[in-house]
């Protein structure tokens, strides 16, 4: 069940599932620039990511247990056009599979998702990692010139 929580020896081997991939990922994927893993009390990690209309972002991944969550900070909430703003980000939600954009401290965007535990393995970690690539890559620079309009006048 999705809802359950998962025993402590069956998160640990998720938990390395996750610390084996995000490794493969640092040494192999030229779009990852670092991993790190956070001692914060939770099982944390982030993996900073090269773009290339966004230079660089980073998506954190959290373990908890009955779900991984994951997020990136997209950017500061809009100077101005704001409900052209809002709308374009809610029309490209209707087009994510995964993710959505959703508003979080300060007002800012970020981009965020969920997962079950027992979806949780190497093709689900590649799918997120691929899709908060081709999402940022799709959404960032069209919200960036709406909400932001006069910097670019």
């Amino acid at each position: 069940m999705a809802d359950e929580i998962i025993d402590p020896r069956r998160l640990a081997e998720v938990e390395r599932l996750i610390e084996d991939w995000l490794e493969e990922q640092r040494r192999d994927n030229p779009v990852i620039a670092t991993v790190e893993r956070i001692d914060d009390g939770d099982i944390r990690w982030f993996a900073r990511v090269k773009g290339e209309t966004k230079d660089v972002y980073s998506i954190w991944f959290t373990l908890r247990q009955r779900s991984l969550q994951y997020e990136t900070y997209v950017m500061p909430a809009p100077e101005e056009n704001h409900a052209a703003f809002y709308e374009h980000l809610l029309r490209r939600n209707r087009k994510l599979h995964g993710l959505s954009f959703c508003i979080g401290d300060e007002d800012a965007v970020f981009l965020a998702g969920a997962l079950p535990i027992g979806a949780i393995d190497t093709g689900e970690l590649d799918r997120i990692l691929g899709s908060f690539y081709a999402y940022v890559e799709q959404c960032f620079l069209p919200a960036l010139r709406i909400g932001f309009a006069s910097r670019f006048a």
